[in-house]
């Protein structure tokens, strides 16, 4: 007799982890003295099929993450046909080239890292009459593997983009692993704050309580509600 498939029995557990961390969320904005509602969620659904994203649809999860253009590309449209007051934002990094595709795709971009960048962005967002918020990636550490512009750029990079009338809603950084957030988000917020800014995206699943404690406005997590990946 064979054995039965245990992916159409085993539940889904994404509605509980889903409430579970909505409650994180406003246990940590309580002690930061902080209203809940000012933190915005991002379900990071980057290598997800739609059927692991729909039970977070229906318990009205409505802001999610993506890395790359051509998966989102390939899920998306159809859910959105089902559920079209989804946002969609894109989290990792982003080549110049696929600028125009992002700007018809994702309702807000997080990592805006150079020159280039701007360049491509505001050509897309005036072909297609679409303005795209974008967070600046700061490489918050100094790390040579990782995106973002260096903190000694941050200022002329801001300075183009706005130029170049691209809408920012922040600063957004990824700290070091295996160390201490709280000092890296620290310094994000003292940056944000030191160029006029307000929206910062920081936090993810195991730090996203030291995030919102340290002004967080916008937190990215993914292994919290889809589970840990095999």
């Amino acid at each position: 007799m064979n054995s039965p498939d245990p992916s159409l029995s085993a539940p889904n557990l994404a509605p509980t982890r889903l409430a579970s961390l909505r409650a994180r969320i406003a246990a940590a904005a309580r002690v930061a003295s902080r209203p809940a509602g000012d933190i915005t969620l991002i379900a990071v659904s980057k290598t997800h099929p739609a059927g692991d994203i729909l039970p977070l649809l229906t318990e009205g999860q409505r802001v999610f993450g993506e890395n790359r253009v051509q998966e989102a590309e390939a899920k998306w449209p159809a859910l959105r046909e089902q559920y079209p007051d989804v946002a969609l934002h894109l989290i990792g990094q982003l080549q110049s080239n696929k600028a125009e595709e992002a700007v018809r795709l994702f309702d807000c971009i997080h990592s805006l890292d150079r020159p280039s960048l701007v360049a491509a962005l505001g050509r897309a967002m005036d072909k297609a009459a679409r303005q795209v918020p974008c967070f600046v990636q700061v490489n918050i550490g100094a790390e040579p593997q990782k995106g973002g512009c260096t903190i000694a750029d941050l200022a002329p990079l801001l300075a183009e983009a706005r130029a170049a009338g691209i809408p920012l809603a922040g600063l957004m950084c990824v700290p070091p692993a295996g160390i201490e957030a709280a000092p890296f988000f620290a310094l994000a917020d003292k940056l944000a704050r030191d160029n006029g800014l307000t929206g910062l995206s920081m936090g993810m699943s195991e730090d996203f309580e030291t995030a919102i404690q340290l002004g967080a406005t916008h937190i990215r997590v993914g292994s919290a509600l889809f589970g840990a990946r095999g």
